[in-house]
């Protein structure tokens, strides 16, 4: 079978070859694009006699989708997955996995590096020092003894209870369903809006649904502390960012640490987050270490065996 990479992995020629051997071993041929040409006219000509695909984040079409008149598999680079049109896979009985769980301990981490940023006001004291000024005027909180609040405990929002604990948070925490091994390490479940009530961090780690989108609005900020931090990490959307910026600006929240916005980066200049005061904003790196992209490739290469041997893992579709 061809199988074609629409896009880098973040790795090596080596790790790559080593990664896919157990494939090209047995006789599946692969082609690597890695120039970042990744516009739709582009993505048509190179799947148009793939069988197997592989894709990170870029948007992958219905349109498309229809150009590759020989797929049969798309193995998603990712852990989110609604960046592909899975209608239009579903029609053409195209299989779908992602790479779950690849980024878990890495998203994990960048939010407590948010967190702890916000917290000690280490980005603008970062400027202030090469400026030859002093700590003066800036706040500066402990996490420990903090109410930490996790909207969404799956494999991320659970690492991040559990990391909170560790610090020394009181952790809750809102979930369709409450998790057992949470609730035994200390995690307290509670509603949504008493999460936002009561926390003076709240962590989002929710996936993007038409029911999560704009979850976090303006009257859920309205909710919560005007001592209090909002962290997103998962998707963007979640949070209707308008209202967030409006409510950073009229000091609604203490802040917010950012790693995901409405769109990929790079951002506008006139994307209204840009200007709100009190924020620690990054361009969507919290997935992106050297080791989880190992990790990545490792999971999405095993995904095509698994389904060659007819033992789909990791499934979407």
């Amino acid at each position: 079978m061809k199988i074609v990479i629409l896009e880098s992995l973040g790795i090596s020629d080596e790790e790559l070859n080593l990664i896919a051997q157990p494939l090209t071993d047995h006789g599946n041929e692969l082609v690597a694009y890695t120039d970042g040409k990744l516009d739709d006219e582009t993505l048509k000509a190179r799947i148009k006699d793939a069988d197997i695909i592989i894709i990170a984040n870029t948007p992958l079409s219905g349109e498309v989708i229809d150009a590759a008149e020989h797929l049969k598999y798309i193995s998603v680079a990712f852990t989110g997955f609604n960046h592909i049109d899975l209608d239009k896979c579903k029609e053409k009985g195209i299989k779908v996995s992602n790479a779950a769980g690849y980024s878990t301990h890495s998203v994990a981490e960048i939010t407590f590096g948010l967190i702890i940023s916000l917290l000690r006001n280490i980005v603008p004291l970062e400027a202030v020092t090469r400026s030859g000024g002093t700590k003066d005027g800036y706040r500066q909180l402990d996490l420990k003894g903090k109410t930490l609040g996790v909207i969404g405990t799956g494999e991320i929002g659970g690492a991040v209870a559990e990391l909170g604990i560790a610090f020394g948070c009181k952790v809750i925490a809102y979930n369709r369903s409450e998790k057992p091994d949470l609730i035994s390490k200390g995690v307290e479940y509670q509603s949504l809006d008493n999460v936002l009530k009561n926390s003076d961090i709240v962590t989002l780690h929710t996936p993007l649904t038409p029911e999560t989108k704009h979850l976090i609005d303006q009257d859920k900020l309205a909710l919560m502390k005007t001592s209090s931090f909002l962290i997103n990490t998962a998707v963007g959307p979640i949070v209707d960012n308008d209202a967030l910026a409006h409510a950073l600006r009229n000091g609604a929240i203490a802040g917010a640490g950012l790693d995901r916005v409405d769109m990929e980066p790079p951002v506008p200049a006139d994307y209204p987050i840009l200007n709100a005061p009190n924020t620690v904003l990054l361009p969507h790196i919290g997935f992106a270490t050297e080791e989880a992209m190992v990790r990545r490739a490792a999971i999405t290469f095993e995904n095509i065996v698994k389904w060659e041997e007819g033992e789909q893992e990791n499934t979407v579709r």
